[in-house]
């Protein structure tokens, strides 16, 4: 009985049939081969074979694709954000070694208006710092970071690059006490840069202008006249700046002009100021006469001889 073809069996058999095949299909390859070199009409259908076939590789690959997307948006992501995180730390390093760099020129600035002001007046100073400010009601004062064992004593002239701020007050082992010159409490006097006219400023109440309450009706005072110290009482050395007039008006009494004046000094804002030594001291009434006793020769005991009468002879 003949056995059954089996129909798994491969193209090319090893026999006589399968040699024949694989001759015929070589010669065929051999023509296309030739055909297609010689007169190039297979590119066409080799195109439309790809163009058919290109989508099916593109769709096979989204899946992929998307992956390598999604990583590679995340990375980007996460790199982007500690980007912005290390940017935010330097801008914010960046923003307050600014304002630091500026605090330090705005006081390098101050310390060297104080310094002119030293070396063009040619002042006996020492220079202080303010550590303490105390503008409570009705009293306005500052403490500084000097006291007794450096030297300072009550009543020493304070002033910054621009004017008088005030005097010692008090005076402790390591700091003292500044009364403003804003005070109600004080009183400096001082003399129209304009005029030449004397008059006496106070504090006042609101503790950031000078009151002048008692200029006479018929003086010539201005707004933006300066004020100077006129150096009277020998307690401040004239010629200072105290203040700016700022407004001139009758008093309720009538009896007096009212001014106004803006301070000079940057008594809010002057963190460094100078303490004024070698000033003579404040002058006060003369010292009393010493009481003068007889003449010598009208002490007691001693004897007077009357003057001899007219025409009388003494033996």
């Amino acid at each position: 009985m003949a056995r059954a073809r089996d129909e798994s069996s491969p193209l090319f058999a090893g026999n006589a049939a399968g040699t024949l095949r694989l001759i015929v299909y070589l010669a065929l390859a051999m023509v296309l081969m030739v055909l297609d070199h010689r007169n190039g009409w297979l590119w066409r259908l080799r195109d439309t074979a790809s163009a058919v076939v290109e989508p099916v590789y593109r769709l096979a690959g989204l899946p992929a694709v998307g992956v390598r997307t999604m990583s590679v948006a995340f990375a980007d992501r996460q790199r982007l954000t500690e980007q912005n995180q290390r940017l935010r730390e330097d801008l914010l390093l960046a923003n307050a070694k600014l304002n630091r760099m500026a605090a330090v020129a705005e006081q390098n600035q101050r310390l060297k208006e104080l310094l002119d002001t030293q070396h063009s007046l040619d002042l006996n100073v020492q220079l202080a710092r303010v550590i303490g400010v105390d503008l409570g009601a009705y009293r306005y004062q500052l403490t500084l970071n000097m006291g007794a064992r450096d030297g300072v004593r009550p009543g020493q002239p304070v002033i910054d690059a621009h004017g008088v701020m005030g005097q010692v007050k008090e005076v402790l082992p390591t700091t003292s006490v500044v009364m403003l010159i804003t005070d109600p409490a004080h009183a400096i006097p001082v003399v129209v840069e304009r005029t030449g006219l004397r008059t006496v400023a106070y504090g006042s109440r609101d503790g950031d202008e000078l009151a002048l309450p008692t200029i006479p009706l018929a003086a010539d005072v201005r707004v933006g006249d300066k004020l100077l110290t006129s150096g009277l009482g020998g307690r401040f050395p004239p010629g200072f700046p105290v203040g700016d007039v700022r407004s001139v008006a009758p008093a309720p009494t009538g009896m007096f002009l009212v001014a106004l004046a803006k301070p000079a000094a940057d008594i809010d804002r002057s963190e460094d100021v100078l303490l004024l030594h070698d000033q003579a001291e404040p002058d006060g009434p003369p010292a009393p006469v010493k009481p003068m006793g007889p003449p010598s020769q009208l002490a007691p005991g001693a004897s007077v001889g009357a003057p001899a009468a007219a025409g009388e002879v003494k033996p």
